[in-house]
């Protein structure tokens, strides 16, 4: 029976907000995801604990700084590979003017890093953030509306991953010109298919909750109850996937630089380096790839580490819930 055809269920949902309210631990009426700063304090205080979690905001925080704030300290041509072999010799050692030598066109090795880093970390977080916006509401939409269009919509979902991502963006990376804007699409665009499942997984179990019949009962529309009660109910799965894909973006971008379909020249991208290095490395020239290799490595684990401890976090808030 629903909450609309038996008032007693409606009225008992009212009651249990009341009783919350009395012992302190009420939510907003109507179940629309809360905001208070206790609750904010308890998230923080579960992060953290996990030390290396702690450790990996650190670190994600100081590798912006340096890609970002660096060049502003330590000034290096990175565009002009005539000027850049006019003032430095190629695949020079560590030392002097270049502490981390030069790579095989005469660029320095510690701006190239720099340089390449602004263009991986932010194709990572653009498309990221468009592959949770899609997923979520395709996810929520789907969940909500459910029968037939649920169908539909998670068939087409089935599909796409049937197709090997990394096939796919190689494909549509060899058919349009690359650039970081495009970079940024194809990849956003074709990683929304896991956010996607994951939140039409967790809107199938909060459309039957009470208080959502209980908004249906009192007038709300669909698209109210998906912006105000579901999606906002679903931000602890939302936020910890999107970090992971902050990660997952990060090395798809190198794999395709890897493959020579990253960022055209002058640009890069870590993948891009690790590329061009590859050559440099077997003939002993090791600074060309090693510390590419590890900014890579350092920044997908520590969002990995952010994710899990938020992973964590929302969890012990599910459980106060």
């Amino acid at each position: 029976m629903s909450l609309g055809q038996d008032p007693a269920l409606l009225q008992r949902a009212v009651d249990e907000e009341r009783a919350a309210a009395v012992h302190g631990e009420a939510s907003p009426l109507g179940g629309e995801a809360a905001s208070g700063g206790g609750l904010g304090r308890q998230l923080l205080a579960v992060f953290l604990e996990h030390k290396l979690a702690v450790v990996g905001a650190a670190s994600v925080i100081l590798m912006v700084l340096f890609c970002f704030l660096g060049p502003v300290f330590y000034s290096t041509n990175q565009m002009s590979t005539q000027l850049a072999l006019l003032n430095s010799t190629q695949n020079s050692p560590p030392g002097g003017a270049n502490p981390l030598g030069t790579d095989p066109s005469g660029f320095d090795m510690l701006g190239r890093i720099m340089f390449g880093g602004q263009t991986s970390l932010e194709v990572g977080f653009a498309a990221a953030g468009i592959a949770t916006v899609v997923g979520v509401f395709w996810g929520a939409t789907a969940g909500f509306l459910g029968g037939w269009v649920d169908a539909l919509m998670m068939r087409i979902v089935d599909i796409l991953l049937s197709v090997p991502l990394l096939f796919l963006l190689i494909t549509l990376a060899v058919i349009f010109h690359s650039s970081v804007g495009l970079l940024i699409l194809v990849i956003g665009f074709t990683s929304w298919l896991a956010p996607a499942r994951l939140v039409r997984g967790e809107t199938l179990t909060l459309r039957v909750r009470e208080y959502v019949q209980a908004v249906r009962v009192m007038g709300g529309g669909s698209r109210r109850i998906v912006l105000r009660h579901i999606i906002p109910n679903t931000v602890g799965t939302i936020v910890v996937n999107a970090t992971f894909q902050v990660a997952d973006a990060i090395l798809l971008l190198a794999a395709l630089g890897f493959i020579g379909l990253g960022v055209p020249s002058p640009q890069t991208d870590w993948g891009t380096m690790l590329a061009s290095g590859v050559n440099g490395a077997l003939n002993g020239y090791w600074w060309e790839i090693y510390p590419v290799g590890i900014a890579i490595v350092l920044v997908v684990v520590a969002f990995n580490f952010v994710g899990d401890a938020l992973r964590d976090a929302f969890e012990v808030r599910l459980q106060r819930r």
